[in-house]
């Protein structure tokens, strides 16, 4: 059965309220419904449960990372490039998805979870065969240790401290370069 209009916008402006209430702290189902201007029998409508609306959250999540990383034509460009670009884009969606890095929710289909990763592991796989990363680590492996980079920049805060460019290009210098001390010149 297709979803009205006003239900779809309704849902929309409870989901983009809790976002960004949850993005600055643990807000509750009652302050997200009062801040997106409906009732808590409206809320509870949508998403009866904390749960379901983390879980409307990560499905929104997922599909503006996808966007993005489709649209990063990772293919075009060098392995370090299509690495910063990954990082920018997890880390500008994740940055107003930050309860879900929190709370670790993951996306629960597997077509979501194939594409995030699928274009991802491209990425790694090219940068072994070509030698621009390591060849002693799986290029699974190294996604995986990619990904917690990228986490634990979400975590720290790193692109509101420093901004969204700078918080990639630091993931990105510190996956590929390691924790040594960045040459000042």
């Amino acid at each position: 059965m297709p979803h009205s209009s006003s239900h779809l916008t309704t849902s929309g402006a409870i989901l983009e309220t809790a976002a960004q209430l949850l993005a600055q702290h643990d807000a509750s189902m009652g302050e997200i419904a009062a801040a997106a201007g409906v009732g808590r029998a409206t809320l509870y409508r949508h998403y009866p449960t904390r749960e379901a609306l983390l879980t409307a959250l990560a499905e929104q999540a997922v599909e503006e990372v996808a966007t993005r990383i489709a649209d990063a034509g990772l293919d075009r460009v060098s392995v370090p490039e299509a690495l910063e670009r990954l990082a920018r884009a997890v880390v500008s969606v994740g940055d107003r998805y930050t309860i879900l890095v929190r709370e670790r929710v993951k996306p629960h289909h597997d077509e979501d979870k194939r594409r995030l990763t699928d274009p991802m592991r491209a990425v790694f796989e090219r940068g072994v065969a070509d030698g621009t990363l390591r060849s002693d680590l799986s290029a699974d492996a190294q996604l995986q240790l990619f990904a917690s980079a990228v986490t634990g920049a979400l975590h720290a805060g790193l692109q509101r401290e420093l901004g969204l460019e700078q918080a990639a290009a630091t993931v990105i210098s510190y996956f590929l370069d390691g924790a040594s001390r960045p040459d000042p010149n």
